[in-house]
């Protein structure tokens, strides 16, 4: 995809699909406890190939690139009782960890087989009545983890009990999953480092229309957009009291970049707003341990401004689709910034003149594409493989270009 250097034209609006976090959680409900309408479904390919899989009944199923369906369908099948599923995906899927999440469900008395490499899909999975009401899981892994878990927990017919060991990461994933089984009547609670989840297996209520806001991180790229544009920009539909961790791009992004988010509820929209008195910062440090997804956004935005950097936190963005962590480092390095890496962080090291014909591998992730995207308000950049925005964001490149035009 060549982007030619642009401007942002001020005043448009941008209709963002579903969260797909959400959608995800809700696609799970639906299948478990059927008494579910949801409105505004992810279009996002990772939400797509659940639902498909939901949908089929073969004892192969393949969920590709979908890192989210294979960590909530392990727990799905689990408790499939007498039913033998293989869960499996793509190369790179092959190749991110699994093996916390089945041991938590190997100690709930599930019967699970690494078919390859041992802590990683494919799977054999052989459904069973789970009994068993508690169970330790280390605090510091992928919230997905601990949200499979919670989503079959109201199924179990003695509940759950997580006690997470350790410091918790992305805890306002974990919160948004446990807002969600409360609003469909599952009781829980988060004290410290333990979640109870009770049983939910006699209850019948009726059926829940659930309209899913608009994705916070698909948003996020528009923050960058107006904080290097200086436009306004609305986007449709977000609710001020979302929870969504990633919501803290607009509060972020209105400490750091000077832009201000208005809503207006009644339309679920919110309005971008660049503060033209704003004062940049002289060095941005952040701990992003909440809200991982959106540092490699803010990296790129800090980058095209020339603002240092010192970002922690990102501690998961190592098993993600990519090493993301590697992969800003070597990217960031063709707009002109040299960074530094740790196993948690990244830091601005010195900035240059961008390369003259910047070309940005992505990794086959697609946050890496969409992160880098707004640069093109600085200079022309061409994103290679620029499809591997389906997983989450089908209609990206579509929507940017009804609010941007050649400079």
């Amino acid at each position: 995809m060549k982007l030619e250097k642009s401007k942002l034209i001020g005043d448009k609006t941008v209709q963002i699909s579903g969260s797909k976090s959400i959608s995800n959680r809700l696609l799970i409900l639906e299948s478990l406890f059927k008494n579910i309408k949801i409105g505004n479904l992810s279009n996002s390919q990772d939400t797509q190939l659940l639902k498909k899989a939901l949908e089929q009944n073969t004892d192969i199923v393949d969920i590709h690139h979908a890192g989210t369906a294979m960590r909530f369908l392990t727990s799905y099948y689990s408790i499939m009782e007498g039913e033998t599923t293989i869960l499996t995906g793509s190369k790179r899927m092959k190749e991110r960890p699994i093996k916390n999440l089945v041991t938590a469900l190997q100690n709930l008395g599930v019967e699970i087989e690494y078919l390859e490499n041992e802590g990683f899909p494919p799977l054999k999975i052989t459904g069973r009545k789970i009994t068993q009401a508690k169970v330790d899981v280390p605090a510091n892994i992928s919230s997905q983890f601990i949200t499979s878990l919670l989503l079959i927990a109201g199924k179990l017919e003695n509940g759950l009990e997580i006690n997470l060991v350790g410091e918790v990461t992305s805890r306002s994933y974990i919160e948004m999953t446990l807002d969600i089984l409360t609003k469909f009547g599952i009781k829980n609670s988060f004290t410290g480092n333990t979640i109870k989840v009770e049983s939910f297996i006699n209850n019948h209520s009726s059926i829940i229309n659930y309209e899913v806001e608009s994705d916070w991180s698909s948003a996020s790229y528009f923050y960058s957009i107006a904080a290097l544009g200086r436009e306004t920009i609305h986007l449709k539909s977000f609710y001020k009291e979302s929870t969504q961790g990633d919501s803290a791009i607009a509060k972020i992004y209105e400490e750091f970049f000077g832009i201000k988010t208005i809503f207006t509820e009644n339309e679920h929209k919110i309005t971008l707003q660049a503060n033209s008195n704003f004062q940049f910062p002289e060095k941005i440090v952040l701990d992003m341990n909440n809200c991982p997804d959106i540092a490699q956004t803010l990296c790129v935005t800090a980058s095209a401004l020339k603002i240092p950097f010192e970002i922690s936190g990102l501690g998961t963005l190592r098993v993600k689709e990519t090493d993301r962590l590697l992969a800003l480092y070597n990217e960031l390095k063709k707009i002109g910034t040299e960074t530094e890496i740790t196993d948690l962080s990244i830091k601005s090291i010195s900035f240059s003149e961008p390369e003259e014909n910047i070309s940005i591998k992505t990794y086959q992730d697609h946050r890496m594409a969409m992160s880098f995207a707004p640069f093109c308000l600085i200079a022309a950049l061409n994103i290679e493989d620029e499809d591997v925005v389906e997983k989450s964001y089908p209609m990206f490149w579509e929507d940017l270009s009804t609010i941007l035009t050649k400079n």
